[in-house]
């Protein structure tokens, strides 16, 4: 059984939140890129998650080899820590384009699984912590002609060639089954990845991710094309007002509160 963990390399979304409510989160003259340069790089979290939801499948018997595949300029670092995780192997493709979109970043992953001789799961982040559109599981599946199943919080084996996969809804958790091949979208309930032990990390210092570029391949123009262009980014004004309700009671405070809200239209 192989199983795919597509990942991505994102910036720290803790630093870039600190850096803006810090007031110091600035976009470069360009209107598209940030000017901080002491922001770490680092797995997407919900990618790490999709990895350790792969390691709980080999936890659980499976007998597999798992394939951990990021695209970027040099997602090197990411992929010696997922090979720390425990990946088996650890390939880094190369972009044509500086700032590939959605598209792009498919066709890239699906050629590389084709060129793998495909894969029994696909797993992926349920979105990018940096973008948070989620594109890229739905347009694997669509290009391999796979079911997808979205948001999970477990992943199971149901038999030899079906999942038993529980998502996560508004209204409750969903226990769904897919016919394998199929790709998978990964959320936190799954709970928290596991740490690389001292030894691995040790170890996966030493690994040399396998390295791929678009002329390896054989994508044409048109799949390498991105169809979404940035054309501006900015960093929102947040202006925030509090008010205090006084009052004796619980009762009063209540009465005001709504009073005030229906003075300012939130309630009928």
């Amino acid at each position: 059984m192989r199983i795919v963990v597509c990942v991505k390399e994102v910036l720290d979304p803790d630093a870039v939140n600190n850096y803006a409510l810090a007031g110091r989160l600035e976009i470069g003259d360009d209107g598209k890129t940030l000017t901080q340069t002491t922001i770490p790089q680092l797995m997407n979290g919900f990618d790490e998650q999709a990895i350790e939801a792969a390691l709980l499948l080999r936890d659980a018997g499976a007998e597999c080899t798992i394939c951990v595949v990021s695209v970027g300029a040099d997602p090197a670092n990411q992929l010696r820590h997922a090979s720390a995780l425990g990946a088996d192997e650890v390939v880094g493709i190369s972009s044509p384009v500086a700032e590939p979109d959605a598209h792009v970043v498919a066709s890239l992953l699906v050629a590389h699984i084709r060129s793998l001789g495909g894969a029994d799961l696909v797993l992926c982040g349920r979105q990018a912590s940096d973008d948070d559109q989620g594109v890229v599981p739905a347009l694997i599946g669509e290009a391999l002609g796979m079911p997808v199943v979205t948001v999970a919080s477990s992943v199971e084996l149901a038999d030899t060639s079906a999942l038993r996969v529980t998502r996560v809804t508004p209204d409750g958790d969903e226990i769904v089954e897919a016919a394998m091949p199929a790709v998978v979208t990964i959320s936190n309930e799954i709970g928290d990845p596991r740490y690389p032990t001292a030894a691995n990390k040790l170890k996966a210092r030493r690994v040399k991710p396998t390295l791929v570029g678009p002329d390896d391949l054989s994508l044409d123009a048109d799949a390498l094309a991105p169809r979404v262009l940035l054309t501006q980014q900015f960093v929102p004004t947040v202006q925030g007002n509090c008010e205090f309700i006084s009052g004796d009671t619980p009762a009063e405070l209540a009465d005001r509160l709504v009073a005030r809200l229906r003075e300012d239209k939130v309630l009928p």
